[in-house]
């Protein structure tokens, strides 16, 4: 089973995540920022991945913390449940629409951590969601999941529909690129024997 549970604690937050990769999307969430629960829900809803995440951390002073400390720890629960990546898809690609929005998002399992992250956000905050805690929460996420993360917001006007749709296109890029490929038998998917 693909699954994985890790705790983080630090003086600044404390959290906990378990995901099964081969889940329904089912999601139980309590980070204490409630835009970031509703953009995780994307994520386990549209990727089909099973996603607990308990966090408490330092919001009295912003949400900064907690936020790219989740996107850490998700990132290290991924790397722990997709193991040695033998037999998986590892390239995955979404694009995701919702009115006048249009989001692209494409993963790689790389081993090799990369993002390149253009949204450019009409305005700077969605209710008490600060627009550029997106890129702290990708960025923790890449660097510790080892993965290669283009987003790209082709366009839109309202900066909620941006976020969603990126985190929506992630969620689908994920469920692609961790697939199992049936013709792979087993085999890392590289050139190179490992990832």
């Amino acid at each position: 089973m693909r699954q994985a549970d890790v705790t983080r604690n630090t003086s600044e937050t404390k959290i906990q995540i378990s995901i099964n990769l081969d889940g329904t999307g089912k999601a139980e969430l309590a980070s204490g920022v409630p835009f970031l629960d509703h953009m995780l829900d994307q994520i386990a809803r549209h990727g089909m991945i099973d996603l607990k995440v308990v966090a408490n951390g330092d919001t009295h002073i912003d949400d900064h913390h907690t936020v790219e400390d989740v996107g850490i720890t998700l990132g290290q629960a991924f790397a722990k449940a997709v193991g040695d990546k033998a037999g998986i898809t590892r390239y995955g690609h979404s694009y995701v629409p919702l009115d006048e929005t249009l989001s692209r998002v494409v993963i790689d399992f790389s081993g090799r951590p990369g993002l390149e992250f253009n949204v450019p956000f009409t305005r700077a905050r969605v209710g008490d969601f600060d627009v550029d805690l997106s890129i702290e929460f990708f960025r923790g996420f890449v660097n510790h999941a080892g993965v290669t993360l283009h987003i790209d917001n082709l366009r839109g006007i309202n900066a909620h529909h941006q976020i969603e749709t990126v985190f929506k296109a992630f969620g689908r890029a994920l469920r692609m690129a961790l697939a199992i490929d049936p013709r792979a038998s087993g085999t890392v998917p590289s050139t190179k024997g490992s990832l």
